[in-house]
């Protein structure tokens, strides 16, 4: 493991520091949008622009990307990226910054896509499988640390947005220093979801209604936390607290979904996640620390869902196929990032704050219902036929070429 994070230093070393500023970026947005007394279905939209930008720059990035090389665009993403942060303290305005974020989500996804294919070149049957899991663990760890830097400026001062112009800009040092080969092309595939639901209609809706809500947590969360009266360092505990359930609780419901009907797991989870989030909706205002708890169960089960998606999806095609799949999962995802925030704001500024919560407990019991019909009427396999879970993190259609499952695909395409 040490030997295959120092042949990677660079581009993992790149990442880690990326997402430092951005887990900071969207929480300090909505939280200055929301001190700046933006009405809250403007905040929705605006924290959706960020998606927007992510699902636009799947089909932008990869052209600049095969025009100027890997390192000359991580550089222009990068800064761009630096500039459009900046912008965002210097003019506060809610138009301003729905084009800001827009942007912010095209670079942030064209600096993903330069280090996600460039690992693609650089793994190999065997290390592949290790080297996915310390990319997500890296993903998941670096953005739920970086809610703990909102506590060292003030959020109404320029000074935060600097922060994280900083750490994009470092994310260049690794970049522009290592001496790993630029791949010489970039391969994303298609981002197809022709043939997703009549394949997998569970999975369909589990990877839309999983984005909904991490797109609505990411970007409404914040604005939430501040209305039930936690002040900068509560809300950091808030959102990290989430982001590390997701973190920690992935790999153990995994664990059960390869030994259980994945329908089943999915349902149990999502019932799961539902109960938790009207636990947060009843502790957080008189029991804190409960309400902290149950937000960590809440992440553990609504991050979940997506990676527990994908799994059954695969379980349900041929191997030459499942790229094509996890694509498709990926885009729905993607799109329902760019719906939650929007719908959220909406429900937000309609019927005040705390309704974030009921929303999320809603969309689960919704997902639980479609679990629980299609285990009763739709085509089942064995559990010693499904394949492997594993964790999947919000990223780019280039990391799923690192997902082991994928495997398969190459050794069939070898022979």
């Amino acid at each position: 493991m040490i030997k295959l994070i120092r042949a990677h230093f660079s581009l993992l070393a790149a990442t880690a520091i990326l997402l430092l500023g951005s887990g900071l970026l969207g929480t300090l947005v909505a939280l200055r949008a929301e001190t700046e007394s933006f009405p809250q279905p403007m905040i929705g939209l605006i924290m959706s622009g960020f998606f927007m930008g992510y699902v636009l720059g799947s089909y932008l990035c990869p052209h600049v990307i095969r025009n100027i090389g890997h390192i000359r665009s991580f550089s222009v993403f990068a800064a761009m990226g630096c500039v459009s942060v900046l912008l965002h303290g210097l003019i506060i305005d809610p138009v301003v910054w729905l084009l800001l974020r827009i942007i912010t989500g095209i670079c942030m996804l064209g600096m993903y896509l330069v280090i996600e294919s460039w690992l693609n070149t650089l793994a190999t049957n065997k290390t592949r499988g290790s080297l996915f899991a310390i990319y997500m663990a890296i993903n998941l760890l670096a953005l739920g640390t970086g809610q703990y830097l909102l506590v060292i400026y003030e959020i109404q001062s320029l000074a935060p947005f600097a922060l994280i112009a900083l750490f994009f800009s470092l994310s260049l040092v690794p970049i522009a220093f290592t001496q790993i080969s630029q791949p010489t092309q970039i391969e994303t595939g298609h981002l197809g979801i022709r043939h997703l639901y009549t394949t997998s209609p569970l999975a369909f809706f589990g990877a839309l209604l999983s984005g909904i809500v991490n797109g609505a947590f990411w970007g409404m969360g914040p604005v939430y936390a501040l209305s039930v009266g936690f002040d900068v360092a509560g809300i950091a505990l808030f959102m990290s607290g989430v982001v590390f359930g997701g973190s920690l609780l992935q790999w153990p419901l995994g664990h059960l979904s390869d030994k259980y009907d994945r329908r089943l797991v999915i349902f149990a989870v999502s019932i799961m996640a539902s109960g938790a989030a009207i636990a947060v909706f009843y502790m957080i205002d008189s029991h804190q620390a409960l309400g902290l708890s149950a937000a960590f169960i809440f992440g553990g089960c609504a991050f979940s869902i997506y990676s527990l998606s994908m799994a059954h999806a695969n379980d349900h095609i041929a191997a030459t196929n499942v790229l094509e799949i996890s694509r498709g999962l990926l885009l729905l995802s993607g799109i329902g990032a760019t719906i939650g925030p929007l719908s959220a704001g909406m429900l937000m500024g309609w019927f005040g704050p705390q309704t974030l919560m009921i929303y999320f407990s809603l969309l689960m019991l919704l997902l639980a219902s479609i679990a629980l019909m299609r285990r009763s009427i739709g085509s089942s396999i064995s559990v010693s036929e499904q394949g492997d879970f594993v964790i999947m993190a919000r990223s780019s259609a280039a990391v799923l070429e690192l997902d082991p499952r994928a495997e398969s695909v190459e050794d069939t395409g070898s022979h």
